[in-house]
């Protein structure tokens, strides 16, 4: 059975499966904030949540921001909304939970997550953020604020080490 999984799994993220734009799936596991695994049709796909960043693993908050996905969505059968895009082998996509709830922007405007520039033009994540920063929410209530993808970046080039 598992040995099963991991073929559908590989078969799905190496071919670039066609999933429709929208779609409904289990949740069935949680990577990190950011990453999430889901049943569709009895395949598993990994998702990256769309328009944002969540904090790095040894960074503040990323323990918080993977407990709040898992909190929110683990096990249940979420809507996934998204484009056809993939990147490194994941679904692009926004999901929502609970009557509707967007967990891509629960993320941000708790804080746990900020709008990822580089990949989205969203002035609504944007917005999200903003308030975010302006209430002092999550990350947001740090001294020093490093964002995910200046994290990665420097530990690539071994700059820091955040503790």
């Amino acid at each position: 059975m598992y040995l099963k999984t991991i073929l559908l799994f590989l078969l799905i993220t190496l071919t670039g499966a066609k999933v429709p734009k929208e779609f409904s799936a289990r949740v069935i596991g949680v990577v990190d904030g950011d990453t999430v695994k889901v049943l569709y049709q009895n395949k598993p796909i990994q998702i990256r949540l769309e328009h944002i960043d969540c904090p790095e693993k040894g960074q503040a908050y990323s323990t918080r921001a993977k407990q709040f996905v898992s909190n929110s969505i683990f096990g249940k059968t979420v809507k996934v909304v998204n484009k056809g895009k993939w990147h490194w082998k994941r679904l692009i996509a926004e999901i929502y939970y609970d009557k509707n709830q967007n967990l891509n922007k629960s993320l941000v405007k708790n804080g746990l997550a900020m709008h990822f520039i580089k990949y989205s033009k969203s002035k609504e994540y944007s917005k999200l953020e903003q308030k975010a920063r302006i209430n002092k929410v999550g990350v947001w209530s740090l001294s020093k604020v490093i964002a995910p993808w200046e994290y990665r970046k420097a530990k690539k080039n071994k700059t820091f080490i955040e503790k």
